[in-house]
């Protein structure tokens, strides 16, 4: 049957063929693309679940829940003892799956329960101020909860490290939109209050587990409990991740810190509050979050030249792309906070502000750093964690008892500015990149205008079809 046959279209060229391949395929772009757009979902479900429980609860209520969330995620960060990452790194360099899952597995499994205990021993001092429903709601949430975090922390680097994105970002997606609808068929049921919204979260992250655990089921129908103590798959990891563990460990902190402060100097409003800016800013992170979860196992294992042209390239356009985008969506964004969250909301307009600004220049920060954790040097990363943390938590007590809020995001956006200054002279001082290549490349603008003009003639062409079929 001839080319122009009804029901058939014309074969692309082969410049097109070639860019259809890229879109559909298992390539960094591609994959990049995809993850990108369930950040933006992810982002998206975030705030539609902000507004739910900010309109229901209010600014007080709001921040109690903020903070009975918080715990988890802290804790779950503070004994990960680096071995998701390691997984990762292990795995791209051909050690095996199933002896990497058994190791993490039988170090984190005792890790969550002690933490637990020592949440469910601590928690109600942590929270002093708080009302005591809320304390027991943390108490139940966190000891429940913990290893749950490990498990998705732990299933997400199993799905990176074997490729398989698909139950990587569905992962991260399925449990705030299970949790989205769980909290609005409460609110339609006149049942919505802060203990109902804890056991939604709960329910839900535990049927998302289930399920991403049933898509790698090959990988874990293959570990074996006595790989676990099988000196020779354990000692890489271990060794890999007791390195890793620093970083990750000020990563936590660096991240969780000014949550830390807004406990113990300020109040449930200012948390409140917080939460839902803090919340917004993180828009700016889409496409930065998703350049990073796929660049890392990408390069890993790839030559240092290779490395650093890769990491540098996603580094210049993310941020090229993000600067440009930053000031119409602030000024969005801030109209948002009042019209949409209310209008108690808008005093914390300025946070909002900085901390746009600092998410963009942090996620830069990360993006660099992947190229040390890919070629071994985690502990570069560690160092430049620990300059930015100090520096941060010296400001957080300095400018959050005279400034509040805004305080607290600007000793943030200073952070940030010394993890991206660090990162960029390590760069420098020990692989001999140029400033100038870091920070500039002309064939940036080529690849991005190939990029979208790929795009387009796949767009087109996949237009030309449905109108020919």
């Amino acid at each position: 049957m001839s080319a122009g046959a009804a029901g058939e279209t014309p074969a692309p060229n082969g410049r097109l063929a070639k860019a259809l391949r890229q879109l559909r395929g298992k390539g960094m772009a591609a994959t990049i693309a995809r993850t990108s757009g369930t950040n933006m979902l992810i982002m998206l479900l975030g705030t539609l679940t902000s507004i739910l429980t900010a309109r229901m609860f209010g600014v007080t209520g709001k921040g109690e829940l903020a903070a009975i969330l918080f715990w988890p995620s802290f804790l779950a960060g503070l004994t990960g003892f680096g071995l998701p990452t390691a997984l990762i790194y292990q795995v791209k360099r051909g050690a095996s799956m199933a002896g990497s899952l058994a190791v993490s597995l039988a170090v984190l499994l005792p890790a969550s329960l002690m933490t637990g205990a020592v949440a469910w021993i601590g928690l109600p001092h942590w929270m002093d101020g708080y009302s005591p429903e809320a304390v027991a709601s943390a108490r139940l949430y966190t000891v429940i909860a913990v290893p749950m975090a490990l498990a998705v922390n732990l299933i997400a680097a199993a799905a990176q490290s074997a490729g398989r994105f698909p139950v990587y970002n569905g992962i991260r997606l399925y449990v705030p939109l299970l949790n989205l609808a769980g909290l609005a068929a409460l609110w339609a049921a006149g049942r919505l209050t802060v203990p109902s919204a804890v056991i939604v979260y709960l329910v839900t992250t535990a049927a998302v587990i289930a399920l991403a655990a049933a898509g790698l089921r090959r990988e874990f129908a293959s570990m074996s409990w006595r790989l676990a103590w099988n000196r020779k798959v354990a000692a890489p990891l271990l060794s890999y991740g007791s390195r890793v563990f620093g970083t990750d460990l000020l990563g936590t902190l660096y991240g969780q810190f000014d949550k830390l402060i807004i406990l113990s100097l300020l109040t449930p409003r200012d948390f409140g509050l917080y939460s839902v800016v803090y919340a917004l800013s993180r828009m700016f992170n889409v496409v930065q979050t998703a350049i990073t979860s796929v660049v890392f196992p990408k390069v890993t294992g790839e030559s240092r030249e290779a490395v650093i042209s890769t990491v540098s390239r996603a580094f210049r356009l993310s941020m090229l792309l993000m600067l440009a985008a930053v000031v119409p969506a602030m000024l969005i964004g801030s109209r948002l906070i009042g019209l949409v969250f209310g209008p108690a909301f808008l005093e914390a307009s300025g946070t909002f502000y900085l901390l746009s600004i600092e998410c963009i220049i942090g996620g830069g920060s990360w993006i660099l750093a992947s190229a040390f954790n890919a070629m071994g040097r985690p502990g570069m990363v560690l160092i430049r964690q620990i300059i930015a943390l100090a520096a941060t938590v010296a400001l957080f007590f300095v400018l959050t008892p005279l400034m509040g809020l805004e305080g607290l995001a600007l000793a943030l956006l200073c952070g940030a500015l010394i993890r991206m200054a660090v990162s960029i002279a390590s760069m420098r001082l020990l692989f001999g990149v140029p400033l100038r290549r870091i920070l500039y490349d002309r064939e940036d603008f080529r690849f991005l205008l190939n990029r979208i003009q790929s795009r387009r003639m796949a767009a087109a062409a996949a237009g030309g079809g449905t109108r020919k079929a």
